[in-house]
């Protein structure tokens, strides 16, 4: 009888050891392994754009890719200020026809220019893409400088005080139930230099947010916003232009991030020289001059298009408004660079640093 039950004992044994052998416990499926994959444009706002994303496969990428880039084309086309695109009114037609009769656009530029009055009110006007006519006269004596530097001069104050006079935000007529733009002065022109880059930027960010995407960085002409980490969990390491084009340093300081935008508004972007004078891009909309007071301005944001927005503001703003106006703003931090090399840094800039 002994012998019985140990044979039966060692049977359930074997049998117990069995089952565990034919149905193991399921181990958790590993995540496919990402791989870090870069892709470059030239030929959207008149910049070069890097995307930077961690993925699967190359065609996932590339996926990824066909989306922003006809995005890039369809923001370019709709926010340029110079060109007409056939089948497309944009900036540049509105502002050729919408002096005459409302003009009829595609809802990106509505929200674009709702947007744009929004930032208006945040920086007390530093930030007016009303300021067209008193833009492009700069814009045509910088052209004309570059292309001949014995040329150059700088623009009278009397072209641009006449100018100023055509710059009141509140002459732009928008219709959303419509989809018009209309101005009540014939003259105004917007600009939405300041802005249009920085907000498709943003969209385009908000786009492949909504496709699930993560891992990614867009670089449009020095716009940056990323979109989660790097494939590993760390942050995104970007680096801040040296304003000083002399140095041999090429960053000034690099910082860390991540799901944040970062821009940059600098004396040393567009520029052309009257004598031994500069002259950059950034209008202050009080004296119709570019300001000396810094070279360059940082933002540390969620939204590229409030960086971009608000770059330039600071950089027309004294220091202590400046602070002001950052530390008003959620999630907003700014550092600012003087033509000296002096930093001076909002209240949490500093912990995004990078060592």
């Amino acid at each position: 009888m002994k012998r019985i039950f140990s044979l039966l004992l060692s049977v359930l044994m074997v049998l117990s050891l069995s089952s565990c052998a034919e149905n193991p416990i399921p181990e958790e499926p590993s995540e496919p392994e990402k791989t870090r994959f870069t892709k470059s444009y030239l030929d959207y706002f008149d910049t070069a754009s890097t995307i930077v994303g961690y993925e699967t496969s190359q065609e996932e990428f590339d996926a990824k890719c066909a989306v922003v880039e006809e995005q890039l084309e369809h923001f370019h086309k709709l926010y340029d200020i110079y060109n007409h695109y056939e089948g497309v009114t944009n900036v540049y037609d509105i502002n050729k026809e919408a002096g005459n009769a409302p003009v009829e656009v595609h809802e990106d530029i509505i929200a674009l220019f709702e947007f744009c009055r929004e930032m208006y009110d945040l920086t007390g006007g530093k930030t007016n893409y009303a300021m067209g006519s008193v833009l492009r006269i700069w814009h045509n004596y910088r052209e004309e400088g570059n292309f001949d530097y014995f040329s150059a001069e700088v623009p009278p104050m009397e072209m641009l005080e006449k100018a100023a006079e055509h710059c009141n935000i509140d002459d732009i007529i928008i219709d959303e139930e419509n989809s018009t733009v209309f101005f009540a002065d014939p003259e105004l022109k917007v600009d939405v230099g300041a802005i249009g880059k920085g907000y498709a930027t943003e969209r385009i960010a908000q786009t492949l947010e909504e496709m699930g995407v993560d891992n990614y960085t867009l670089n449009i002409g020095g716009n940056i916003r990323t979109i989660g980490t790097k494939g590993d969990g760390t942050n995104w390491v970007a680096g801040i232009q040296n304003p000083d084009l002399t140095s041999e340093e090429t960053f000034i300081l690099k910082v860390s991030f991540s799901d944040l935008a970062l821009v940059t508004s600098g004396s040393y972007q567009r520029y052309y020289y009257v004598g031994e004078t500069k002259y950059h891009h950034i209008i202050d909309p009080e004296t119709l001059f570019p300001k000396d007071t810094f070279a360059s301005v940082s933002i540390l944001t969620p939204d590229s298009g409030l960086a971009d927005a608000v770059s330039t503001a600071c950089f027309n703003l004294s220091l202590e408004k400046g602070m002001e106006l950052i530390e008003s703003i959620e999630n907003t931090e700014a550092m600012w660079v003087e033509p000296d090399g002096t930093i001076h840094y909002s209240s949490g800039f500093e912990k995004f640093i990078s060592e």
